[in-house]
């Protein structure tokens, strides 16, 4: 096992932090419960784990990737205790932090059971770590064998969240502003709204976007999840899933899109690289702003008591200005996919099947998933989600939209997302065309570059 850590610390280098957050917590803390720090936490739960392996139960040690959910994982996970009597220890990692805490903790003893790859770029770095999924009883309850992950003939890793994300608009202020959501069905009637409320926003008391902060807590909605766009209308264009080369076809897009960010928001451009995901959960919630890009993992933050009810909501598609815009459906799929460590103890292996089994089966755990982690999965037991935004996204597949897949699993690495970020920032601080030259070349050179890094080419 150590032989393999060195070579993952080596591979670690040119991928760190291969996941890319999805939600919105700034905090920087892996926590469980009351934990205050990351290496406290990681610490105390690891010598919790030691102790109860060392009494010869079985148990479950699990890294979660969402900070977002991690109360809700811990209460699911207590229940679950309660129930069986099998320990179960939930460690959460900082937002954009994954992938660095979850080396941390493999190279120690009582390392994570269960942990979580982000699709085919992440399964590389830890696939020797995998225990093999084809013959358990999570796998049977997927909905399909699309949402498993294999390596060969090898289930390494089973997704169990469909999630999906877009514009969450404030529909009372866009009415306030004289228009509903039928009125934006394309990239051009977007812009149209969202200039209009720009040369009105002294009178209106609010701006079209919220702030497209730049800082590692929100950075991701924009160099991950908006550059989602071009590489997909690529990859349609030329019929492929994955490249060692993007040509960025749809660069210019990409620019028109965080323009109409940058230039209509409630922040002056130069000030995104200090602003955080939580200066624009708060400045939509205070009414600040009519559009959040963001996703359905975002619903419990701007929707219950003391926020917004559902009648206020609505999630609109990232119309881009390509492809059949009056059938683009929301921006749907997955980045998260359960891995249970095969490095484990035996009986701490089959605690874990065992519990994330009972997750997607039982009536606790799928009603949690579902209501209290607003989650979809794609299993046969699960449960009618509540969220709105959910919901949004069933009703458009139901009318023939076609979503917007995820991609973004096959960027080349977590550095050629952070050239993207920093390139969009200079950017947005002097929108002159050599700093959009400086995108384009961190976007088409550095998928390049990264990427024959990543290979070993």
């Amino acid at each position: 096992m150590k032989k393999k850590l060195l070579a993952l610390t080596l591979t670690g280098a040119l991928a760190m932090s291969l996941l890319a957050g999805c939600g919105g917590s700034s905090d920087d803390t892996a926590t469980t419960d009351t934990t205050t720090t990351e290496d406290t936490a990681a610490t105390e739960d690891t010598d919790a784990a030691e102790a109860e392996t060392a009494s010869g139960e079985g148990s479950v040690y699990y890294l979660n990737f969402k900070p977002e959910q991690d109360q809700q994982w811990q209460d699911l996970a207590a229940v679950y205790t309660e129930q069986t009597g099998v320990p179960v220890t939930v460690v959460t990692a900082a937002s954009g932090q994954y992938e660095t805490t979850l080396m941390s903790e493999m190279g120690k003893s009582g390392a994570p059971t269960l942990f979580q790859v982000n699709g085919p770029v992440g399964l590389a770095n830890w696939k020797d770590y995998c225990y093999d999924l084809s013959g358990s009883d999570i796998y049977g309850e997927l909905t399909s064998d699309i949402y498993a992950l294999k390596d060969g003939d090898k289930v390494a890793g089973i997704g169990y969240v469909i999630e999906s994300y877009g514009l969450i608009v404030n529909t009372d202020l866009l009415e306030q502003a004289g228009y509903t959501t039928d009125d934006i069905q394309s990239f051009e009637d977007l812009k149209a709204v969202a200039e209009d409320i720009t040369a009105r926003s002294d009178e209106l008391g609010f701006a079209a976007f919220t702030s497209a902060g730049m800082d590692s807590s929100s950075d991701w909605r924009f160099k991950t999840h908006l550059a989602n766009l071009p590489i997909y209308f690529e990859y349609q264009d030329k019929g492929i899933t994955s490249t060692d080369a993007i040509e960025g076809t749809y660069l210019d897009n990409y620019r028109a899109m965080w323009d109409l960010y940058i230039n209509n928001s409630t922040c002056d451009p130069a000030e995104l690289s200090a602003k955080t995901a939580d200066d624009a959960t708060s400045e939509f919630l205070n009414g600040e702003a009519v559009f959040y890009q963001n996703g359905s993992w975002e619903y419990g933050n701007v929707s219950g008591e003391g926020k917004f009810s559902d009648d206020q909501l609505a999630m609109i598609p990232i119309y881009f200005g390509a492809g059949d815009e009056a059938n683009q459906g929301l921006c749907t799929g997955t980045e998260n996919y359960w891995c249970v460590n095969n490095q484990a103890d035996e009986a701490d292996i089959q605690a874990t099947l065992d519990f994330i089994y009972w997750c997607v089966t039982s009536e606790e755990g799928t009603k949690a998933m579902a209501e209290d982690m607003g989650f979809v999965i794609p299993f046969k037991s699960a449960q009618e989600p509540t969220n709105l935004f959910v919901k949004t996204d069933q009703e458009m597949l139901a009318a023939g939209k076609t979503p917007i897949s995820w991609n973004f699993t096959t960027m080349p690495s977590e550095e050629w997302k952070n050239g993207v970020g920093q390139a969009l920032t200079a950017y947005a601080a002097d929108q002159t065309d050599a700093n959009w030259d400086g995108v384009v070349s961190a976007f088409v050179d550095g998928w390049a570059t990264e990427y024959a890094l990543a290979n070993g080419q």
